[in-house]
Order: structure tokens, then sequence, then C-alpha cells
């Protein structure tokens, strides 16, 4: 049987103070009834008659949806989280979209326009008046009222003043994500623990980011100081929406106190009593912003960094091969500008962290002299014991990982290919999936906001991805490099370092954690305290030496202490008055500094901009590697105190209007745009959405349901299935296949490929695969045969460098791949290029772009054959129990739920698994009628 026991910033759920922990229905049943009373009298006093809200120009023509999982109520009282511990049962709109989004990976081959509401929920401005489930003045407010819809729960937020449009976005994200917000801020400022108790998990999502983000209070407040003040009136206006927002949270939280109907994880952290409601939910501050800011940019909008591990893997290429020939094995792992990779934007270059012809500047560590600069000090308690420890390190790595690595996907087509002759699209962020959800549904409608969509908790101000009167937008990660690793040279001591000559003392930066034990975590108490060198190159990452010289390796990325910049694009996209067109649009998203690929659609017009700040390098200075940290080497116009620089101007950013269509997978922007993440060759992900959306538009007359099911189909087709596995098999059978395990294995390969490659259920809610033997061999055979084929050419140190640089594999159960488990996105990290353009090689194909050597067999096809037959051989002996081995949520051998997509706590609430399914987490299916 599986363990059940599920990574949650509470713990191990317990039951709050007096509670017996093995509860009896009838003591449940009665508890509960006991908690429930207040809660329904507050309620009743918050909801007034239902009435319809006005609706704005709204030129959608109902053929705007959208869709979020699990639902919008993101909060649960303490009766509601012990309901859903004993008997399973859901809040109100807390899971009521997990079902029809799941629905879809069985249903989309039938979809057609009549149906896609069957799946998707109707986006259209506004709320029917046969559908008001209620009508709330917040605070007894007379400018504002929230009006939520029976279906969902959305909140649709109208309001005559713009404070009180901002009022009512405060108190309405607090109503449906106050603890998820509580927990942000918190993980922003690296004091989870402190506040919700020393499980391992907490640990590793607060040393996740604090690393990265290390700001004291004043550093928070500079940022907010710094917005305002460069720009202008929008950032004026900025400043009084969220504090008007501000408001909004807090009202809701005294509310929410006095009605005792908060939330009740807050009980079982101890933050309040379930019986004298001792105890106090602090009021959120205008840094708290900045906070939850860093903590999304970190996930979302940060491309960049690992130089250091690119210098090891070449250091070991150079050793194993001498530098010249080491050098060139490892640009052709690297493929910075692959030929054959898929692109974004079609025509055009754009020229960016390019490879310099002389590099100047390196500082490439002494073998050997690589340390990782410790981030945990002084342990005592829970903290030092050396299980904790290595728990919190294993969270750390995982935490969240599914929303940073795998994200987001668009497709957008131009209206001289559609059926009706106008634009249409099917995008959305990929955010992971969590209990609660990390985004909220909102509509804004009030001076000068006219929007609805997705907005991250605690940042709903203004709606960041969603719709306009006659627009609709969404974003892709793109990941381009805003993040540079410089090696400072340290003088005196280990603390002090080299600026522009003179010795310079670090600057520490501590977070102290020290926790009690709660009713909800299972670890006694403990603390530690996290400690963090800053260097005016930014923090300290690692510390080694160069040519004998002791040196600290620093992280300097362009957001750094700019994380709240980008409010003022944010406020444009919600604001109909900027934004009437393409190139409005445009203006807009050059304002965020995260870097994200923005897509845009109306009536008439695509668009599409890649933003972020991209720093104007020195001459000579290869991006890929660290540089020394001196005036020459340093970012053009770089200014220490503000951590400002030159930066590229938007023209040299990938950018275009009116292209026959656009695909996106976090796949590579432009040709020349040589700054992605590593992975970006032949078989990427986006050659999914690349060859089904290209084929579309080439027999014309595309529609939103043709377009959902081209995403659909590509959400559940297995990469390698599709793109590499006909390339293998080709070897396999370039000679009769003799040992008859390989050779069944081979012919249950060859019949999926052929039924299309696709992990989906034999019917659905089967929980059994269809061609479970082939999706089982393949998994097993593709981590043994990239080995077999890469590591004896590579020999084991380079091969483990490069992985370290670029993990094997990302298949949906693959728990070793940076998704980790049950994450859902997939297929974004791997060998599939690598493998693809080998196996080409040595079959005498054409191959731009190859590698620097052949590997596969030494680049002999019988040889070849022969690694690939005996790996295959060897999957296929593999059983069930060995290629899924089971986890916290799955028995051994479970091949359907190693793969399903399971929500990961961050309070007291749990879902339901899903079918694995490749697809973002909040999306649009948008077709506009007309424009303004």
């Amino acid at each position: 049987m599986p363990r059940r026991n599920p990574r949650t910033v509470l713990g191990r759920m317990r039951t709050p103070r007096g509670i017996p922990g093995f509860l009896k229905t009838a003591s449940v049943c009665a508890l509960i009834a006991g908690l429930l009373s207040p809660l329904s009298q507050a309620a009743a006093s918050e909801t007034e008659t239902a009435q319809i809200t006005a609706v704005a120009n709204d030129y959608c023509g109902n053929q705007c949806s959208d869709i979020l999982p699990p639902g919008q109520n993101g909060n649960a009282t303490l009766a509601q989280i012990l309901l859903n511990q004993a008997f399973g049962t859901q809040p109100e709109h807390a899971e009521n979209q997990l079902g029809p989004y799941a629905d879809l990976a069985k249903g989309y081959t039938g979809l057609t326009n009549d149906k896609i509401d069957n799946f998707f929920n109707d986006a259209s401005f506004g709320v029917p008046a046969d559908q008001v489930a209620s009508t709330v003045k917040p605070a007894g407010r007379g400018d504002v009222t929230i009006v939520r819809d029976k279906k969902t729960g959305v909140p649709h937020i109208t309001g005559t003043t713009r404070y009180g449009t901002e009022f009512g976005a405060g108190y309405a994200a607090a109503q449906d994500r106050l603890w998820l917000m509580d927990v942000f801020r918190h993980v922003g400022r690296g004091q989870l623990t402190s506040f919700a108790g020393g499980a391992p998990s907490n640990q590793g999502l607060e040393q996740q980011f604090w690393r990265h983000a290390p700001y004291s209070e004043a550093d928070l407040q500079a940022q907010i100081d710094n917005a305002v003040a460069t720009n202008g009136e929008r950032g004026k206006l900025a400043l009084a929406d969220v504090k008007a927002y501000l408001d909004g949270i807090n009202a809701y939280i005294d509310a929410s106190d006095s009605g005792r109907y908060f939330p009740g994880e807050y009980v079982l952290t101890g933050h309040k009593d379930s019986v004298t409601n001792a105890g106090k939910i602090e009021h959120f501050k205008i840094t708290d912003m900045v906070a939850l800011a860093s903590v999304i940019g970190a996930l979302f909008g940060s491309g960049g960094g690992g130089e250091v591990n690119n210098a090891l893997s070449l250091l070991a290429a150079q050793e194993k091969y001498g530098v010249a020939e080491g050098t060139k094995v490892w640009e052709s792992f690297r493929e910075r500008n692959d030929p054959e990779a898929v692109l974004t934007q079609h025509d055009g270059s754009f020229p960016y962290a390019t490879k310099p012809a002389d590099p100047q500047g390196r500082a490439l560590p002494d073998a050997g002299s690589v340390t990782q600069e410790p981030l945990v000090h002084d342990r005592t308690g829970s903290a030092a014991g050396s299980s904790a420890t290595g728990a919190s390190r294993e969270a750390a790595k995982t935490a969240l990982s599914s929303a940073k690595r795998g994200m987001s996907n668009a497709l957008v087509v131009g209206g001289e290919h559609t059926a009706s002759g106008h634009p249409v699209a099917v995008f959305g962020p990929q955010t992971g999936y969590f209990a609660p959800q990390l985004l909220l549904l909102q509509e804004l409608q009030g001076p000068g906001i006219s929007a609805r969509g997705a907005s991250f908790a605690g940042l709903s101000m203004y709606v960041e991805l969603g719709r306009g009167q006659d627009y609709s937008w969404s974003a892709t990660t793109s990941g381009q490099d805003i993040i540079d690793t410089y090696a400072v040279e340290l003088c005196q001591d280990d603390y002090h370092y080299l600026y522009r000559g003179t010795c310079t003392p670090m600057e520490k930066v501590e977070r102290k954690n020290a926790w009690k034990p709660t009713v909800a975590d299972g670890t006694a108490a403990g603390s530690y305290t996290m400690r963090v060198w800053r260097t005016k190159y930014g923090p300290v990452e690692y510390r080694a030496t160069v040519g004998g010289k002791k040196v600290a390796y620093t992280s300097l990325r362009s957001s750094f202490m700019h994380e709240a910049d980008s409010i003022i694009g944010f406020q444009m996209l919600n604001d109909p008055d900027h934004v009437k067109g393409p190139e409005s649009f445009q203006k807009a998203v050059q304002h965020i500094n995260y870097t994200f690929n923005w897509f845009y659609v109306d009536s008439e017009h695509t668009a599409y901009y890649n933003s972020g700040d991209n720093p104007v390098r020195a001459n000579g200075v290869d991006p890929e590697f660290p540089a020394w940290a001196r005036p020459a080497h340093e970012w053009r116009g770089w200014d220490p105190a503000t951590n400002t620089a030159d930066y590229t101007p938007p023209s040299a950013h990938p950018n275009s209007i009116d292209q026959d269509y656009y695909i996106s997978w976090n796949n590579k922007q432009a040709k020349d745009y040589t700054a992605a993440p590593w992975g970006n060759g032949s078989v990427h992900r986006g050659n999914l959405l690349e060859d089904r959306v290209k084929k579309l538009v080439r027999q014309g007359g595309v529609t939103r349901a043709s377009l959902v099911k081209a995403m659909a189909d590509a959400g559940v087709a297995d990469l390698r299935a599709e793109d590499v596995l006909p390339k293998l098999l080709k070897v396999v059978n370039s000679s009769p296949v003799t040992d008859p395990t390989a050779a069944a294995a081979a012919g249950k390969l060859q019949a999926w490929v052929a039924a299309g490659g696709k992990r989906t259920e034999t019917t659905a809610g089967s929980k059994k695969y269809a061609d479970a033997d082939a999706i089982r061999i393949l998994d097993a055979w593709w981590p043994l045969l990239a080995k077999a084929e890469f590591e004896p050419g590579l020999g084991s140190e380079l091969f483990s460098a490069m992985t370290a640089n670029l993990p094997v594999d990302e298949s949906p159960s693959a728990a070793h791949g940076p998704t980790g488990s049950h994450a859902g996105s997939s297929f974004q990290y791997g060998w599939w290029s690598y493998v693809d353009k080998d196996i080409r090689a040595v079959l005498g194909e054409q191959v731009r772009g190859p590698l620097a050597r052949e590997y596969c067999g030494g680049g002999e096809l019988g040889a070849c054959r022969d690694t690939l037959v005996s790996t295959l051989k060897e999957a296929a002996g593999k059983t069930a129990a060995q290629v899924y081995p089971g986890d916290d949520v799955c028995s051994a051998g479970d091949q359907w739920c190693a793969d399903t997509i399971n929500h990961r706590t961050l309070g007291g609430i749990k879902h339901g698994m899903i079918s694995w399914q490749n697809r973002p987490t909040y999306q649009q299916v948008v077709e506009f009628t007309s424009h303004r």
C-alpha cells in the first residue's frame, strides 16, 4: 500500500488542541457543527440580495472561455478542514474546476465549438442575473460590489471609484487565498518555519527562495520607493492602488476574525485558538507585496545563471578531450544557437548573449576547488538532526519545482487562417498544481480598470493574465539570461573582496528562524539561521580558487532589487485607455522586467513580445561562464548602488505583429537569441505544438475547437515516442532482431508509435493506459539507452557533469527529473535532442548542428544497434514495480498513478489526483468578434 504522507506546508496534519487524535464520527460531527454555526451567521451578515453586475464593453461575443483548477475557493475554516481530512468533503468551489479540466484528456477528440464550455468556463464580463450567487458590499462600502457566480464562485468586482475597486480586489483575494498569501509573504522573507512550523517542506521553501532574494525590510521598502519615483504619475497611481488593495485585505482579516471564519490553518499552526479565539492574524503591509513578488519573480521571471555548473562541465570536457576538442564537444551539447531548434518568431535575427569570437575575462575555477556557500547555520533541536537536515535539503530541491521548471504554452493563429476571419488563441501559464492554487480568478471593473483573468494570490490588484474589453493576453516563461556570475577576488579574509581595486567588506544578511511544535507539524522545536553574504556583484553562491587565487562566485541578476518595477506593465494591461491594439500592448509589456514571452490577440491582430531587462554585456564577456568582477567585464552602464545598467532596446527583443501563427512551450524565441536554457535543439516539446498548428494553418479554417484539440493532443503525447523513438527503432530494425524479448518489445513500441504515441487511458476513468506495456518499456529504456549511448564516449565524469546541466529524462513519472513526481509539466528538459542528432548521424542522415562526435556504438551502425538492442532487452525485463517504485501517494507498479497530477498541499485541504496532461494550469480559449 502507498505511504500517505504528502509534502505540505502544514507537514502531517494533526487535530487542534483539546481534540483527540483519533476522532470517532460522532465527535467529529459534533465538533464541526459547533464550528460551523458562527461561520454561517457571519456569512449571512455579509451577503445582500443578489443582483447583476454592470457589464462593461465586452467584444468577445461569448467566445472567451477559461479554466483554473482545482477551484476558486482556496480558504477553508477549521470545520471544513476537519471534514476534508475525515471524509474527503470539499468546501464549495474548492474543487469544482478540477473535473472539467481533467476530462479534456479523453474528451478532446470529439470537441466542437459548442462543447468548449463543457471543459472550460464562460469568461464573459459580468454575471447573468440567474447565475448570481451572492452580492457583497465589502466592509459596508458604497463604492464597490463583489458579485460571485453560481458555477465557479469567481468574484466580479465593480467599483465606482478606483479606490473602491482595488479595495474590493484585496477583500476578494483574502476571501479566496488569505492563508496562501500569508504563507508566501513569509516565504519571501525567509520566515516560513517561524510562521508555519519546522516541517522539512517549510524549510525547503524558505531556503529555496531566500538565497536568491535575501532582502532586508529596508530593501523591500526601497523597491517600492524606486518604482514610484521612476514612473511618474503611473507610479503614484500604482502606490495608491496597492494601498487600497491592502486596506481590502486587512478589512477581510478583521471581519473574519470577529466573525470567526478565518482559515483553519491559523488554528492548526497555533496562531489562533479555536475555543477562545485568542491570537492574531497580522495585517498585511506594503512591503509584503514586494516579498510576494520576489517569490513569483524567482519562480517564473528570472532566466540564466548556472555559469559555475557550465564551467565544471567545460573543464571536464577539456580534461577528457583536450582544450580545443573538449570545447567543441561542450559547445555541441550546449546548443546555443541550434539551427534545428523550433522558434516562436519565424523571421528576423535577434542576437543576444551570443558566443564572443575572442572571450575575455573568463574566471574558470581550479579543478576540485568549488564549494557551495552554506546557507543554513546554527541548527538546534529538530533542525540539527541529520534526517531533518537531509529532508530539508531534498525539499529545497523539489519545493514548487514543477512551477519553476516547466511552464506555460501558447497557440495563436492569425485571422487569415481561421474559419471566422478573426484570430484565435489557446494559451495560459503552467504554474504547477497546488492546494490551494497559486493563481486566483477575478473580474475588475472600475475607473481605468477593465479586465478579467488570473492573478497571483496576494498580487491581484491587477489581472496579470487574461482579457480586457476587446483583447486578451497571456505569457510563457522565456528564461533568457539576465543573471551573470562574477568571480570576486578575496582580500584580507574570506569576507572581504576587491571592488574596483579597494578591499571592501561583504554585507552579511541573516534570517533567524525558530519554531515550536504545532498541531500541524510533526517535528519538535528547533531553529536555525540562514546567512547570505552580499557583494556589489550580488549574493555569494560558491567559493573556489581561480589560478590559485581565492574567489567568491556571486550571482547578479538584472531584476535583483527591482521586483516591484513590473507593476507598471500590469497596470497598463488592465487599462482600456492604454491597450487599444498590438502596438500599445507591446509598449505595456516592455515595462515588465521578468523574462516572459507575451502573446496578444484581438478581433483583427495578433502580437508577440519577449520581455525582461536584458543587460548589455561588455565586449568579449561570455555569458555562459563566470567573469572576473572587474570594471572591464561589468555590464555596461552598471550602477551598483541601484543595480541598474544599460539594457537592450525593445527592438532588439524578439517581437512581431501579425505573424501567421505563434507557438510557445518554453522553446527558443528567435534566431540568434542564444540566451535560452539548455536543451533547445532538434527535439523540444515545442515541436509538439509546432507540428500540429502548422498543419492546421496549412489546411485553413482554424476554429477554437480545432486549436484546443491541437493543444490537448500535444498534451497527452510522449515527446520521445513521437519524435525520437521512430529513429531508434529504425536502428534496432536495421537487422532482424533475433532475441525474442527484444523483438517483442520492439514490436510493442512500433505499434504504439503507429497508434500515435499517446499516454492516455483506455477509457475515461479506467486508470489503465492503452499501450501500457510499450509505455513501461520506453520509461525503462530511455535512461538506460542514454547512458549506454553516451557514457562510453564521454566517460563517467563528463557524462555526470553534462547531466548536471541537463537531466536525461523528464517523463511524467520521472521523479528524478527537474519537476519531480506528479507535477504534470513534462518533456521540457531531457536528452531527446542529443539522442536524435546522434542516432540520425549514425544512420547517415543529414544533421544540421550535429554533435561534435558520434557516440552510439562509436558511430558504427552495427555496434550502435547492439547497444540499443541490449538495453531494450534489459528494459523489457523490468517489472512495473521496478519502473514505477511507488511513493507517498502511489503503490509500486501502479503506472497510471505514477504519472498522475497530484495537487501539492499548501494548506489543510487535499484534492484528488487526475490523469496526466502536459497542459497549462490556467488556460484561455479566445476569439473576439469585434473591436472598439
